[in-house]
């Protein structure tokens, strides 16, 4: 069970690298880092507001 466990985190730990990697490029600079850090909060802004919006249309919505 502690094998499972041990794997398991370093499963995690291994794919968290790679999305921080992802997201960030070695060569990249302050400024753009700050830029890509702005998308991503301006998408999740609007995920948000979407969700919410879909959540009223749901309820609004009569079912035959």
């Amino acid at each position: 069970m502690a094998f499972v466990a041990v794997a398991l985190v370093f499963v995690g730990v291994a794919a968290r690298r790679r999305t921080v990697a992802g997201e960030h490029p070695a060569n990249e600079d302050a400024e753009e880092r700050a830029r890509t850090e702005q998308e991503f909060a301006e998408a999740e802004a609007y995920e948000a507001k979407w969700r919410e919006e879909d959540k009223e249309r749901y309820h609004q919505e009569r079912f035959p």
